[in-house]
C-alpha cells in the first residue's frame, strides 16, 4: 500500500511538473472590439459592391448583345452571323476576366484584403505570441471557428525532428 502511495505521488508529480498551459482565444470576437477592422471591413464592403456592378452592367450589356443576336440571326449572313458570335464570345471572355481580375485567388479583392485587414490580424497574432511568451503559454487556440487553429506554440513543444529521427530520416 506504502509503495503504491509512493508510486501515485511521484506520478502525480510528474504529471504536474510537466503540464502545459493552454489557452484559447475568440479571434472574431476581438476583430468585432476594433474599430480599425470595422472601418477596413467596411471599406472592403464598398469596393465589393462597386466591382459586383460593374460586373453586372458587363453581365447585363452581354445578355442585351445576345438577346438581339438571337431576333437578328434569321436576317444575318454567315459571315455576319460568325462575326457576331465571335463579338459574343469576346465579350463573355472579357467578363470572365473581369471576375477574375476582382474576385480571383488573387484579384483585386485578395489583395485589398491583405492591405487593409493583414495588418490588423499581425498585431493581434503578436500580441498573442507576447502574451504567450509572457504568461508561460505552451499553446493558444483561436475558438472563433468550428475547427480549432492553434495560433501559436512554443517550440519547446514541438516534436517534429523526433518523429522524423523514430522514422529514420534526421539523424
Amino acid at each position: 500500500m506504502k509503495k503504491l502511495f509512493v508510486l501515485l505521488s511521484a506520478f502525480f508529480c510528474f504529471t504536474v511538473s510537466y503540464a502545459q498551459k493552454t489557452v484559447y482565444v475568440d479571434t472574431d470576437y476581438m476583430l468585432s472590439k476594433i474599430p480599425a477592422y470595422k472601418e477596413a471591413q467596411q471599406q472592403l464592403d464598398e469596393l465589393t459592391k462597386t466591382w459586383q456592378s460593374e460586373i453586372e452592367e458587363q453581365r447585363t450589356a452581354l445578355d442585351a448583345l445576345y438577346k438581339q443576336y438571337q431576333v437578328d440571326k434569321v436576317l444575318l449572313s454567315n459571315d455576319m452571323k460568325a462575326k457576331r458570335e465571335q463579338e459574343i464570345l469576346d465579350k463573355e471572355k472579357e467578363l470572365k476576366e473581369l471576375q477574375k481580375k476582382r474576385f480571383g485567388a488573387s484579384g483585386d479583392r485578395v489583395k485589398k484584403e491583405e492591405e487593409l485587414i493583414k495588418p490588423i490580424q499581425d498585431e493581434i497574432f503578436n500580441a498573442i505570441k507576447d502574451i504567450a511568451s509572457s504568461q508561460g503559454y505552451a499553446y493558444v487556440i483561436d475558438a472563433a471557428s468550428s475547427a480549432y487553429t492553434l495560433l501559436y506554440s512554443d517550440t519547446k513543444y514541438d516534436i517534429s525532428d523526433d518523429v522524423l529521427r523514430k522514422l529514420g530520416y534526421v539523424k
